[in-house]
Formats: C-alpha cells, structure tokens, sequence
C-alpha cells in the first residue's frame, strides 16, 4: 500500500516536467492518469472475486508486476498514445491493491476490525507522506524518466517478495479472526451473496460516497501542486503540500477507523464529508500559502474516511462475498479518481483558473455528506 498509492499520489509532481516536455495542456496529461483510475476500478470487480476465490497472494504477484512494468514502461515514452498506454496498465495493476488488502484484513479481525483496516490503509497515506519529495528530489537530481525507472523497479521487488506472505483467511492456518469469538453478526453461510447486496440501496448510497472520496481526494492531489505553482510557490514546497495530505491521511485512516469502532461507521463517515465540504469552502477562499497547507491537512484527513467504506459494507451485507462487493465500491472510487482530475484540468483549460474546479468538488462533498446522512445501517434482508 505504501509503494502503491504513494508513487500514485506523485503524480502532481511529475505532472509539468512530462506536460513540459511533450507541450500538451493540462487536460492532456491528466487524461493518462484518468484513465488509469476507471480502469482500475472496472478490474477492482475481477481482483475482489478473484481474490475471495484463490486468495490475496496470486492477486498481489499479478499487480506488483503490472504496476512496476507500466511504471518501467512510462519511463520510455515518446507520445500521448504511448503515456496513455501504459498508464492503463499501471492502471490494471493498481485495481488489486485496496481491494485485496481490505477485504483480507477485514477476514483475520472481528474484534478491532475498523482500526485495524485503518492501519492498513494507512500504508498508503505513509506513502503518500514520503513519496512527493522523494520523486520531487528524484527528479530534479536525475529527470523524471530515470525516476519512473527507480520507483517502477522498487515497486516490482518489493511487492512481489511481500506478496508471498499473504493467507487469505486465518482458517489456512488452523486460526481463528481475532474476536471471532465476539462476533454479533450471522453466520458467515447467511451473509448476503453479492448478486443480492447490490440489489439494495444502502449499497448504491455508500457507492455513491466512495465516489465523492475518490473524486475529491485526486482532484486535490493531482491539481493543487500545480496550483500552487502557478501561485508563485515554488515545485518542493509545492512537493511538500502533497505530503502534508500523506500525513493527513494516516491520521484520518486510523482516526476514522478508530472512530467506526466506537461511534459507529455511518456518524464517522458524516463527520468525515462535514469536514472535507468545509475544506473545499476554505480552498476557495484561500490567499496564503499556510491556508494551502491547511487545506491539504484536512482533505488528507478526511480522506482517511476511505476506510469506513469496505467496514459498512461488512456490517451491511457481511463477509461472505466482501471482496468483490469491495470491488465494485472501488469502482466508484477509481471513476471519481479519474473523473476529478480530468474535469478539473479541462475547466482550467477554458477559464484559466482554478476556482470553477473548486466549486465543482465542494458540491461533490456536499452530495456525499447528504447520501451519508441518509444512509441507515441495519441489515437488509439476507439470502443464500
């Protein structure tokens, strides 16, 4: 998680040295990274069942060499088409990542379950801490072809060796989930089959607020570098804002996970979207570069609430099919992912400014504090 999603939250930092390079607009060279995102998404589906079938082991070896190939790949790009190429296949192998690990971690604890989700999920936001100005410095000491190489490299040792160590279930090793012992929901054989969760609405609600977390959160992670630049701020401090949300988010996924235990998922997720609704009305008022950095503290922390989404699930529809369901929830996410960046690129593009951008996603946060505040946990009707 933390290789994976950290050299994704790089992004905005590669983002004008290739833009530069190629003399393509800003909707050009974000259109790559959309792209990855919706397809990430759409094999999120296939990684989540894939993964309840044969476990998070085979699922993580195929995505670490995909990731690590794209990002090998990119590294030799001479046109669009090509960038567009391999960022797709980055983007295959980034759809096995959240799901598999998610829905594993939610499989070996019953007690705890929401920190202990909010820990793994916190690998990403470590990386994305560390990542920014370690490319940032990558770049500007090498270029950032010779970057892409080292990171994609990294990426394919390390998460294939770590890969290795993965069991789908305490069950494979004679264990039990830890408060198994605990557990007040039904037996795992009533828990509802995918093909009637999404036939519910509470699912479609809490897809709907991944949605907003992945729109919200890569708008911001893929724009505000470059808005910040724009402003006069110079690319490491720029670098260093993107950091700022890394470590917002580790302290939003604990945080939040925390607080699913012990207040209940549905009021973290309100206060979660109550929260990034009024950072996107601070961003829009903002002057100073401290108010930047407030900003990318609160849209990391609150998009640490990512990790209440696969807990809601399991309380909703429990966890017999909770990889693929994860999966499809994913898709929401990686689509909004893709969409932010992609949207706020082609209105800067027409107006040349960021502030049309930031009311788009303000209202985007704004829908999903509503969808949380109507969402009601309690178990629809199960089915074998």
């Amino acid at each position: 998680m933390t290789l994976a999603i950290g050299t994704s939250t790089a992004f905005g930092v590669f983002f004008k040295p290739v833009m530069s390079e190629f003399g393509w607009n800003r909707a050009m060279t974000a259109g790559a990274y959309s792209l990855s995102w919706f397809l990430q998404g759409l094999l999120a589906v296939v990684m989540g069942k894939l993964t309840d079938r044969f476990g998070p082991r085979l699922v993580m070896t195929l995505c670490g060499t995909l990731v690590g190939l794209g990002y090998l790949l990119t590294s030799r790009i001479a046109s669009l088409a090509q960038f567009y190429l391999f960022f797709a296949v980055v983007g295959i192998g980034m759809g096995g990542f959240n799901v598999s690990l998610v829905s594993t971690v939610s499989r070996w604890f019953v007690r705890r379950r929401g920190t202990m989700t909010g820990i793994v999920l916190a690998g990403g936001g470590f990386g994305s801490l560390f990542t920014p100005p370690i490319a940032n410095w990558l770049i500007a000491t090498y270029d950032w072809r010779l970057s892409y190489v080292i990171i994609g490299g990294l990426i394919f040792v390390t998460v294939l060796l770590g890969a290795q160590f993965l069991r789908r279930d305490p069950a494979v090793m004679g264990q039990r989930p830890l408060g198994d012992d605990l557990d007040e929901k039904l037996d795992a054989s009533q828990d509802s089959s995918q093909e009637s969760a999404i036939y519910h609405r509470q699912f479609w609600m809490v897809f709907a607020t991944y949605f907003a977390f992945g729109f919200c959160a890569y708008f911001s992670l893929v724009h505000l570098a470059p808005h910040a630049t724009d402003r006069g701020i110079s690319a490491s401090e720029a670098a260093r804002m993107l950091s700022t949300i890394g470590g917002g988010v580790i302290l939003g996924r604990i945080g939040m996970g925390f607080l699913g235990d012990r207040i209940g998922n549905r009021r973290a997720l309100i206060l979660c979207f109550s929260l990034m609704s009024l950072g996107f009305l601070f961003l829009i008022l903002v002057e100073e570069m401290w108010m930047l950095y407030v900003f990318a503290a609160c849209i990391g922390f609150t998009w640490g609430g990512g990790t209440l989404g696969p807990l809601l699930l399991a309380e909703l529809f429990g966890l017999r099919s909770l990889g693929g369901n994860v999966g499809i929830i994913n898709f929401g996410y990686s689509f909004g992912a893709g969409l932010g960046p992609f949207l706020a690129g082609h209105l800067f593009d027409v107006t040349r400014s960021y502030r049309p951008a930031f009311f788009m996603a303000l209202s985007v946060a704004l829908f999903a504090l509503v969808m949380s505040l109507l969402l009601k946990i309690r178990r629809p009707g199960i089915t074998s």
